[in-house]
């Protein structure tokens, strides 16, 4: 007990469907990659993952199986999850670490509590003593700078790969939330369906999220600039090259951006009035890959008459967020022991 009261550990896993994220109090991001695996189909063994894995989508052999663990905010494959957590712990070696150490994990609002139960287990398992599940959506508002402590209603929406979830958070936590499986994943295919029906080319999944990245924008941009896309015609089966303008992926945003509007506007519209008001004067703040959408802040300010603000580091607002942890370690050690205990009573 006398070396876990002079130091105390913190370690941070942020398990998103398309990047996992992890931080080491002291030492901060330590592992931040594609959350792509590869296995061998004949062995059912991990062959790679992470950038490397994610290099390899569309360019493999029947013998490799690949798989994203999380899909759309929910786990699709619990083992690959499992897998995964065991060679990140294990390639920053944190196995002497974890046993002092306070592990934050955060997962999407869409993992059920079995799910949560499961991949905290496997953290137990490697020798962590203390772990807490938080939601990202509240994570990225505390790490987008939200002081969701005061009880003061503040509208966040967190733009991940497979989900985007709103919350309305105040009091020190969400208040209000739902989930839409349209996210930076849709927003990828859509840009593929418009380019095949445009164009009659058949583009990857790796091609189509280089589109988004490179001029995606919800906004008019006059600066001419394209992109030159290779894929496959689909009448003639060969090789082909097309050129694609912003213009032509704003409307492809156009309609995955509006079904996040319409699920915004039932958020606000189940929102209690003391806190709509409150929403009148802190506006709306965007977090995750979405966010760094061009133009993304101008539409969702011509839609609400809002003001919105895009968070710093929106790809790193959930580690951001868990940093308050990290400061108040004490306390949420004695958080998680006390659900210990209550879980043990109730066992």
């Amino acid at each position: 007990m006398a070396s876990w009261d002079r130091r105390r550990e913190f370690v941070a896993l942020d398990l998103g469907t398309s990047n996992v994220v992890a931080y080491l109090g002291g030492q901060g991001i330590i592992y931040n990659e594609p959350s792509t695996m590869a296995y061998d189909v004949n062995t059912n063994s991990v062959i790679a993952n992470g950038e490397q894995a994610y290099e390899m989508i569309g360019k493999t052999n029947d013998e490799v199986r690949m798989v994203v663990p999380l899909v759309d905010g929910v786990i699709a494959d619990l083992d690959a999850a499992k897998d995964l957590i065991k060679i990140i712990f294990s390639r920053i070696k944190l196995s002497d670490i974890l046993k002092n150490a306070l592990v934050v994990l955060a997962c999407p609002s869409g993992v059920t509590e079995l799910e949560r139960g499961a991949l905290k287990q496997v953290v137990i398992d490697m020798g962590a003593r203390k772990v807490l599940v938080e939601e990202e959506v509240k994570l990225s508002a505390i790490g987008a700078g939200i002081n969701i402590a005061i009880a003061s209603g503040h509208l966040v929406i967190d733009i991940g790969g497979g989900t985007t979830d709103i919350a309305i958070i105040s009091a020190g936590d969400i208040v209000i939330s739902r989930s839409i499986k349209t996210a930076g994943n849709h927003f990828d295919e859509e840009i593929r369906k418009y380019i095949r029906a445009e164009y009659n080319v058949l583009i990857g999944i790796k091609t189509a999220e280089k589109i988004k990245i490179e001029i995606g924008a919800l906004t008019k941009i006059d600066n001419g600039r394209t992109y030159r896309a290779f894929g496959r015609d689909v009448i003639s089966g060969l090789p082909r090259e097309v050129v694609i303008s912003p213009d032509e992926v704003k409307n492809a945003l156009l309609a995955p951006f509006s079904k996040i509007t319409d699920l915004i506007v039932e958020v606000m519209e189940n929102t209690p009035a003391e806190l709509a008001g409150d929403i009148i004067r802190n506006g709306i703040t965007i977090c995750g890959g979405g966010a760094l959408i061009r133009g993304i802040d101008t539409y969702f300010e011509s839609i609400f008459q809002l003001k919105v603000t895009k968070a710093q580091e929106a790809l790193l607002t959930v580690i951001e967020g868990t940093k308050e942890y990290e400061k108040q370690i004490d306390k949420w050690i004695q958080v998680v022991d006390f659900r210990d205990q209550k879980q043990f009573k109730m066992n």
